[in-house]
């Protein structure tokens, strides 16, 4: 695999839209990682005596951070002041469950790597942003052989604020000395579409992954996809 040749001075376009970059989503987009997180909460549950979730319980609530996925899922067996007072003690004790499980029940979706290396191969930067603390998500990718396409991995803890607020994006672009309106975010929720619109971004969206539960065609998008090797590209000449 490769990070990508140098951008040329012509932009590529991907599904029309003129880019010189991408920044990509990991969980949902590149990579299933449902089975991780209903792992770690379930591994996490019992100390705290609440009972195992099923997986759609997990599902609509992953795409916002780790804190905010044990948050809701304590308030599935907790009223909101229980919940509250457990939080602290639950999200340490899905950390360090998490690290693991990190891996161990997530599969990378068919299409991923050869879309990463077209991309990488039209000579686009790539960077990759996830809500998902940098050190897991570095660990993932590396364990699926993804870490080489991307320049910069930013995860939930770069940056004081997360998807879908604009920042993590602005930030990346700014590492990776690219503008924004030549940037393209590549995910697969309404989290990544409001935080592409605040950049200034145009956005592709999967549509198989994690958005709450919600019909992913619903949220504006320059495109979806069903695979991410299916993405047109063009080379503006």
């Amino acid at each position: 695999m490769t990070a990508g040749a140098p951008w040329l001075d012509a932009p590529v376009r991907v599904a029309g839209v003129a880019v010189r970059a991408a920044i990509v989503d990991l969980d949902g987009t590149m990579v299933d990682t449902l089975g991780d997180f209903h792992a770690t909460l379930n591994r996490m549950l019992p100390e705290f005596g609440l009972p195992a979730v099923g997986r759609e319980q997990v599902e609509v609530r992953i795409g916002k951070g780790s804190e905010y996925l044990v948050a809701q899922t304590l308030r599935i067996h907790l009223d909101d002041a229980r919940a509250d007072a457990v939080y602290p003690a639950a999200i340490e004790s899905y950390q360090r469950h998490y690290a693991n499980v990190n891996g161990n029940h997530a599969n990378v979706f068919p299409g991923v790597a050869e879309g990463l290396q077209r991309l990488a191969d039209a000579g686009l930067a790539l960077a990759c942003i996830t809500n998902k603390p940098t050190a897991y998500a570095r660990e993932l990718l590396r364990l699926k052989d993804l870490l080489g396409f991307f320049r910069v991995v930013n995860g939930g803890d770069a940056f004081p604020r997360k998807k879908p607020d604009p920042m993590p994006l602005l930030e990346t672009c700014r590492q990776i000395d690219m503008q924004p309106a030549h940037t393209l975010m590549v995910g697969d929720s309404q989290n990544d579409a409001l935080a592409a619109k605040g950049a200034g971004c145009a956005v592709v969206l999967a549509t198989y992954g994690y958005n709450h539960g919600e019909p992913i065609r619903a949220t504006p998008a320059a495109a979806y996809f069903d695979r991410l090797d299916q993405l047109e590209l063009e080379r503006d000449v």
